[in-house]
C-alpha cells in the first residue's frame, strides 16, 4: 500500500466521523472509538452524524450516557451469600450466580465451583451429582 493510499484511507475515514472540525479532535473520537466494545461500541454507531462537535463534548455524552451503568467490584467472598431459594429453578438460580460472578475480581474456577455448589440445597439432584462426579 502505498503513502498516498494510507492517507486517502485516514481521510476518508476521518470525514466519515461524527465529528465535524478540526483533525486533532476528529483522531481522538477515532482512537476513543477503537477502544469501545459491545454495547458502547453500538451506542457510538448510533450517534447521528455531525452530532458531536469535540471530543471534549464526546466525552462528556459518554460519561453521561454510562455513568449510570458501572458496577461495583466485589471480592469472591460475596458469593458465599449466594444460595438457591426455595422456588427459583436451577436456570434461574445460574443465572442469578453468574451475574454476580461476573461482578467479581479475581475469583478463581475452584473458588466458584466450591461456592455454587454450597448454594445448593445438598437434597438437590444437581448437588449430588457435582459432588459425587470428580470434576
Amino acid at each position: 500500500m502505498y503513502a498516498e493510499d494510507v492517507e486517502k484511507l485516514v481521510n476518508n475515514r476521518l470525514r466519515d466521523l461524527k465529528i465535524g472540525g478540526n483533525f486533532e479532535d476528529a483522531l481522538r473520537v477515532e482512537v476513543f472509538a477503537m477502544t469501545l466494545q459491545r454495547a458502547a461500541q453500538d451506542w457510538f454507531h448510533t450517534l447521528p452524524s455531525g452530532s458531536i462537535s469535540s471530543f471534549k463534548e464526546l466525552a462528556y455524552v459518554f460519561t453521561k450516557e454510562y455513568t449510570s451503568y458501572r458496577t461495583i467490584k466485589k471480592n469472591p467472598d460475596h458469593l458465599f451469600n449466594l444460595l438457591k431459594k426455595p422456588n427459583e429453578s436451577i436456570r434461574d438460580y445460574i443465572k442469578r450466580f453468574k451475574a454476580e460472578k461476573a461482578n467479581i475480581v479475581g475469583c478463581d474456577d475452584q473458588i466458584t465451583s466450591s461456592v455454587f455448589k454450597k448454594g445448593l440445597p445438598a437434597k438437590h439432584e444437581l448437588y449430588r451429582e457435582l459432588t459425587i462426579t470428580p470434576s
